[in-house]
């Protein structure tokens, strides 16, 4: 699923192409990519907006238009955003097409179907509107905090892993960089999460951060579908340190790089950087 980096990586990317630009027509060939309103009314509504500000709420994109409307896409599984030339043939799993201003399209294609498009109307929010976006935790590239972090989990006697993959604790993080940031972190990702130290939080605010923006920099994780918003993929899963690297070397102290199901989810360690009990980390991280 493209998490933060991903959603990032192309919101930047039409940041750059999209505002200004106006919606001419709307094509729908697959009625359930629409999460609100029913097909029909997104179509219509939708034409005749103009493009303003492009923004990210964790792993969804939020596009402001004129007329203080909007649109919301969640990429989820398999989505892609592609903004292109009208006239290039269109990929098998296209499911919404809008035909903007200056000869080009804006395509949205999912071979799972399992992201959505919302219409915002003029004068909502797009927390009313968007299911889930209003119980999102804190933006981790902007005000992460070790005091975050300890607040939020404090109750939490389930595995850190699966309390970074809870959105409502923060926003954004999935199976790729909640294994890479516990890996920099030296964190065990079977350690329960209320169980950390105040050291080891303030060392988990950082590295998420960094992982983040290394991800963003390199254009995201290109492992199954996700491509940014001119089909180019990214390439940070060339330089993962754990994430689809088992039995392989750690980069730190060459130990084969474990992996285990946890919540349904493969999750990736070095035993030896990351120890069940929190030892003193080694040098290098």
């Amino acid at each position: 699923m493209p998490e933060l980096p991903e959603v990032e990586t192309v919101r930047r990317g039409l940041e750059r192409q999209l505002p200004g630009e106006s919606v001419l027509a709307v094509e729908v060939l697959r009625s359930d990519s629409i999460a609100y309103p029913e097909v029909g009314q997104f179509c219509e509504l939708l034409v005749g907006h103009r493009f303003q500000k492009l923004m990210r709420r964790g792993k969804y994109l939020l596009i402001e238009l004129d007329r203080n409307a909007g649109l919301a896409v969640h990429l989820r599984m398999s989505g892609r955003l592609l903004l292109v030339d009208k006239k290039v043939k269109a990929g098998p799993h296209l499911r919404v097409r809008i035909k903007i201003s200056g000869g080009r399209e804006l395509r949205f294609e999912d071979m799972r179907v399992f992201g959505r498009l919302w219409y915002v109307p003029s004068g909502s929010q797009f927390e009313k509107i968007v299911s889930g976006l209003a119980e999102l935790g804190v933006e981790p590239l902007e005000a992460l905090s070790a005091s975050d972090l300890k607040v939020a989990l404090a109750n939490r006697s389930q595995a850190i892993k699966s309390s970074l993959l809870d959105q409502t604790v923060i926003a954004g993080i999935g199976n790729i960089y909640a294994d890479e940031s516990l890996f920099e972190a030296g964190i065990n990702p079977l350690r329960s999460a209320r169980d950390l130290s105040l050291d080891e939080l303030v060392r988990l605010a950082e590295k998420i951060k960094i992982v983040l923006e290394r991800a963003i920099a390199l254009g995201g994780s290109s492992i199954r579908d996700y491509t940014d918003s001119s089909g180019v993929n990214g390439s940070y899963q060339h330089e993962s340190l754990v994430y689809g690297r088992a039995g392989q070397p750690c980069r730190v102290c060459a130990t084969a790089i474990e992996r285990i199901r946890l919540v349904g989810r493969s999750t990736h360690f070095c035993k030896q950087c990351q120890p069940a009990r929190g030892k003193k980390r080694k040098k290098g991280f």
